[in-house]
Order: structure tokens, then sequence, then C-alpha cells
């Protein structure tokens, strides 16, 4: 069976589903969100994360690398994330523990093994496990598929949280397990999601609705980000197509905006794209969980 590489395993999580929880990322996604906070996460493959900012540049890093990933440039040792296997010998030696590997495999049994040391949390506070990501729809169906079996063979809660963009039989062959889905959307106007995210929303939509039809238990989760979707129309927007599609929609989080992630670019050696997007105000955020209420939706909350 073919394993998907895991980026972390958050323990006593409190903000993906509801009570305590244990979440698992899941590495890859095909969106690139100008603001994602977890840009680790986004390519499939493992990949090297290094603090260059506290490099002493003492090239014990580089006399370890089998693979020439590691080079002197400029009076400093650069990572070729090209030639980077991810093999994770160079972290050893690491004098400042200043590099780090992002991705592993687990076997899904010793994946369960950890999830298992929580049962008592989540029975204690109502939680579960949350699958995250990156994409974890887009992990291999028969690993996510066996994983979620084992999940709710032992009675625990399953969340998924997803943004939709990933292979809508997916979708049709994993929601018989799932309590609730954590389900992203940015904006509806096609062209601002394909500058911002990397994508057209098309299959997005679809999966959404897909899942609604399914009866699934959803939680639409929506970043609210200064100056991609906090105005009106992009706001009434989302309310409508939720209307129109008579989306099932359980609850609904407004999430502002964070640059809490910016660091890890810089050590990804990726630009930061959304350096000039801005937090919106309390009373921006309060203004649209109003939309929201006055439109027939019950149950708004700002933040996850």
């Amino acid at each position: 069976m073919e394993k998907p590489n895991i980026v972390n395993i958050q323990k006593y999580s409190i903000h993906d589903g509801d009570g305590i929880r244990t979440t698992i990322f899941f590495k890859g996604c095909a969106l690139r969100c100008w603001w994602c906070h977890n840009p680790e996460s986004q390519s499939y493959e493992k990949e090297p994360m290094i603090n260059y900012e506290k490099c002493v540049d003492c090239g014990a890093c580089q006399k370890h690398c089998s693979h020439g990933a590691i080079k002197f440039e400029n009076g400093h040792f650069i990572t070729d994330t090209k030639l980077c296997v991810g093999c994770a010998d160079c972290t050893d030696f690491c004098i400042l523990n200043n590099r780090e590997v992002c991705g592993t495999q687990y076997e899904i049994k010793d994946l369960m093994k950890i999830i298992d040391k929580d049962k008592d949390f989540y029975e204690q506070s109502g939680g579960g496990v949350t699958l995250s990501g990156g994409e974890v729809m887009s992990a291999p169906i028969e690993y996510l598929e066996t994983l979620c079996k084992r999940i709710k063979a032992k009675g625990y809660d399953l969340c998924i949280d997803t943004c939709g963009f990933a292979p809508t039989e997916n979708y049709v062959r994993i929601a018989p397990y799932v309590d609730t889905f954590l389900y992203d959307i940015k904006v509806i106007d096609d062209e601002i999601h394909k500058k911002y995210v990397g994508q057209s929303n098309e299959l997005i939509l679809k999966n959404l609705e897909t899942i609604s039809e399914l009866g699934a238990n959803i939680n639409i989760r929506i970043p609210i980000v200064v100056p991609v979707n906090d105005d009106d129309k992009s706001i009434a927007d989302i309310i409508q197509y939720l209307k129109d599609k008579n989306i099932q929609v359980s609850r609904v989080n407004l999430l502002p905006y964070h640059n809490t992630g910016s660091s890890k670019y810089e050590k990804l050696r990726r630009p930061y794209l959304a350096k000039d997007c801005q937090v919106p105000s309390k009373d921006k955020m309060a203004k649209i969980k109003s939309e929201f209420e006055k439109n027939g939706f019950s149950n708004v909350k700002i933040g996850g």
C-alpha cells in the first residue's frame, strides 16, 4: 500500500473540530494560497526546512550530505532542494538544530498506536481525530480509507479538514466514515480564486455539493483575508452560493488572517506572497458574522 508523507501529528488540538483532538497533517496540496500558514505541507515529497538566519556556516551538514545537495555559495552553505532526497542525515550533525526534514511515512498500525494514547481525552472532551493537511483528501485513497475505517472501528469521532481540491470519488468513498467535514471556502469569484489560490474553484464547489447531497455534516471554514475576500460582495457571494445550492451547513467558522506561518517561507527558500495582506478588524469580523446570521446561519463563530 502506498504511504503518504505526514508532516506533523499535533496532540491536544482544540481548533480542528470539537473537543480535544489529535490532528494528523498530511503532506501535499495542489493549492497555493498566498497566506498558507503550513507551506511545508504543500509538496508531496520530503523536503528540508532550514533556519538560515541562525546558521553559523560551520559546514557540518555538508560533510555528512551523501547526495551533494549542500553547497557553499557566497559565503554560506545552501541546500539545493532539487538534489535533496530528504534522508535527514544532515540534521543529526547540525550543532544548533537548525535543520529538519519535513515528511515522515507511517504504517497505519503505528499511527493508530499514537492515536490510541489520547483516547481518554477524546472520551472526556467529546473530541477525536482530525485528518488535515496539506490536502488529506489527495492522499493515496487505499491508505486513507483504511485509516478512516480503523479510526471508526475504535469509536473515535473523525473530522476531515479539507480545501476541497481532490478527486470527487475520494469524497464519495470516505464520506461514510466521517463525522464532520471542516470545509474551506475562500471566494466564489473564480478569477479571484485563481489569482490568490492558484486553481479554479470549480472542483472545490462540486465536491462541497456532492458531500452535502450525501448528507454529510459540514462545518464551513472561511479565512477572512484583507483585501482578498473581506469586501461585502465576496461575503454576499458565499452566502448566496450556500443558500442557492442548499448546502447543509452545521456551523460557519470565520477565521481572521494571520501571518504566523510567514517565517517558514524563508526556511523553505520561498517568497511569502501575502506580505501585503492584512488582518481584518474586530468590527469587520463582527459585521461578517452578522451578515451570515441575518441570512439564517444560526451557528456562526469567529475563530476555529
